[in-house]
């Protein structure tokens, strides 16, 4: 199991006499309140009315009542997941989760032992559905960490299917466990051998008491009054002082997002003139440029923006789709435009503004609160929210009645680029729900990119191809459903290569080259050959090579991607250049033994027609220069 990921101080707290969220250890009531233990790294947000109604449909689906009958504020906690998980905290304790699976490429409601008691404590439950009842002899077995076995099974709901989830009943039909079937309904009720359901939660049956509900979100609001006033006074106090000691003019990133927003407000409470700086990628929610312009005249300050066209969409041959790992498109859509207002608009420069919070990423929270942007020239950047919750960020907006974007109502938990390769399968569904022409353009092109590639309509249906390497849970997903992850046909094109650089300022850091060939690699040619030896130490895994050169590193990927990360633009470009050139020998090498009589280790040899280097080579690099490979078809 993955070790939870701290980013900042856990500040859910839950006010017994108020019944709403507060984030410290005591209410604007007065009364003391306490924690609520939630999934790291915590950052916390309200449920809009759209969320609160998936989780009752998903309720409803699968056990034919609704979670959340009556007003409550329910909050959301986003948990580490391998697509979008949300944890549902209502009345002072998480009831459940929901969790979209990319296995059923379907939402899954996960219950507490409350959460069930909620649904089961008060109904028939010959009314309801998905539910196990079991002996009263296996009772106590079952409280004592056992799964329940199909002897053991006194009664359940026929119509459950395997692997889904259900509640387990004492004989009296009192909420005793929840879990995952690891078998049918009609196959528990043959009473016959084997795991009828692994249990996940179990405990004591017990009667609920639901808290009256009715609260507001202006509730929590006043009830989080000293603490966001002191959190508010802090950001206008680091504002401030950055402002009156970086002697430059005073910007605000504004993306439409809520942090962005938040940030905005902030700096409007403490100075008199800053611009708004925007840069529209060209892959923008209609929602997201409509809602800064909006907003940028309500404050009545000036948007200095850049309008990236169909930068994205001709640049995506040479590319491929984005990936995780090579994320061309923020260089070529997002930083380059930024640049360029920057340039046109401040001689020397600016100080920005930003949104950016620890608890969004390990990254972000080892970030410092000001710094040099080192891609972007002349531009220092500063974040005033840097120690917020989402929640801090939602009641300032709330209190202050800020416009935001509408698509937060909608079930996007993040606004950005709506094909971003970060976001989860979740949110490219919802898409198809919110913006139908929009997903029928992305996923046609994955479609015709993936026939190309000899890859399959599932491997589009499931994501994958937001990564070049899939993680090991999504590996054993592809493995289950055979889905092929590595491009099958040959490269028949010309090699073309596009390349390009850039910071990226949500990873690791550094200056990363991203580039593409018109056609997948074949990985195995390069394995083969050995080529990439010439450049450096080198490894691979199924359809990726990697190559190290010092501190220096680069990946070459089957679907004709690659990427290499320097501490500077000229050695990220050199190594890049050196990486092509090399794939370009394995894959069109004729064999003319050039590059033998160069090596003054004695490191290549010819097999079959085919130069080859061994591990003897010091990775000099000689022989690259010398090949006719390079000198004619490059």
């Amino acid at each position: 199991m993955s070790k939870p990921l701290y980013l900042g101080e856990l500040l859910l707290y839950w006010c017994p006499s108020c019944n709403v969220p507060v984030l410290g250890k005591e209410c604007s009531c007065g009364a003391k309140t306490k924690q609520v233990t939630i999934t790291p790294p915590g950052d916390i947000r309200p449920a809009f009315p759209y969320e609160i109604e998936l989780i009752n449909k998903i309720s409803v689906e699968q056990f034919n009542a609704p979670l959340i009958t009556d007003q409550r504020t329910v909050v959301l906690n986003k948990s580490p997941y391998d697509d979008r998980m949300e944890e549902v905290i209502v009345d002072g304790e998480v009831i459940g989760s929901i969790r979209f699976e990319l296995e059923q490429l379907k939402w899954t409601l996960l219950l507490r032992i409350n959460g069930a008691r909620r649904i089961f404590g008060n109904a028939d439950h010959k009314t309801l559905s998905n539910w196990v009842m079991i002996d009263a002899g296996a009772e106590k077995f079952i409280l004592g960490g056992s799964s329940v076995l199909a002897p053991g099974i006194k009664d359940a709901d026929p119509s459950i299917l395997e692997a889904e989830e259900v509640v387990v009943l004492t004989h009296e039909g009192k909420v005793l466990g929840v879990g995952r079937t690891r078998m049918t309904g009609e196959k528990m009720l043959e009473r016959g051998k084997g795991v009828g359901v692994k249990v996940r939660f179990k405990e004591e049956p017990a009667e609920i008491k639901v808290p009256e509900g009715g609260q507001t979100w202006d509730d929590v609001v006043k009830a989080n009054e000293s603490y966001m006033n002191d959190f508010i006074e802090r950001s206008h106090k680091f504002i401030k002082n950055v402002s009156s000691s970086v002697d430059r003019p005073v910007t605000v990133s504004y993306s439409g997002g809520k942090d962005s927003l938040a940030v905005l407000h902030l700096v409007s409470e403490c100075l008199d003139e800053y611009d708004l700086l925007f840069a529209d990628t060209g892959i923008e929610f209609p929602e997201t440029v409509k809602n800064v312009h909006d907003v940028a005249e309500a404050y009545g300050r000036p948007l200095n923006m850049l309008d990236s066209g169909n930068a994205f969409w001709d640049s995506v041959d040479s590319f491929g789709p984005p990936s995780v790992e090579v994320r061309w498109c923020c260089k070529v859509c997002k930083l380059g435009p930024i640049t360029q207002i920057i340039n046109d608009n401040y001689d020397n420069g600016c100080l920005t503004f930003i949104g950016q919070r620890k608890y969004e990423s390990d990254t972000r929270a080892k970030s410092e609160r000001v710094w040099k942007n080192p891609w972007v020239g002349n531009q220092v950047a500063a974040a005033p929210i840097q120690n917020w919750t989402a929640m801090h960020v939602w009641l300032y907006i709330f209190k202050n009645d800020l416009l935001y974007n509408p698509l937060y109502a909608e079930g996007f938990d993040r606004i950005g680029c709506w094909l971003c390769p970060s976001c989860s399968v979740a949110d490219l569904y919802r898409l198809k729900e919110t913006h139908p022409e929009m997903e029928k353009k992305l996923n046609n092109y994955l479609l015709s990119y993936a026939e190309r590639m000899g890859l399959s309509e599932e491997w589009v249906k499931h994501g994958f191809w937001r990564w070049k390497d899939l993680p090991a849970p999504l590996k054993e997903i592809a493995k289950k459903k055979e889905i092929n992850l590595v491009p099958q046909c040959k490269n028949e094109h010309n090699l073309h290569f596009t390349v390009t650089t850039g910071y990226r300022p949500c990873k690791q850091g550094g200056i990363s080259a991203e580039g593409g060939f018109d056609g997948p690699v074949d990985i195995n040619r390069l394995e083969l050959t050995g080529m990439l030896e010439a450049v450096g130490n080198t490894s691979y895994m199924e359809g990726v090579a990697m190559v190290t050169e010092g501190e220096n590193r680069a990946q070459v990927f089957a679907s004709g991607s690659v990427t290499a990360r320097a501490d500077s633009d000229r050695d990220a470009r050199k190594l890049m250049k050196k990486v092509e050139l090399s794939v370009r020998r394995a894959i069109l090498c004729s064999g003319c033994g050039v590059c033998v009589g160069k090596c003054q280790n004695r490191s290549i040899r010819m097999k079959k027609g085919l130069a080859i280097i061994n591990d003897k080579c010091t990775h000099c690099g000689e022989c690259i220069g010398v090949c006719p490979v390079v000198k004619f078809n490059s």
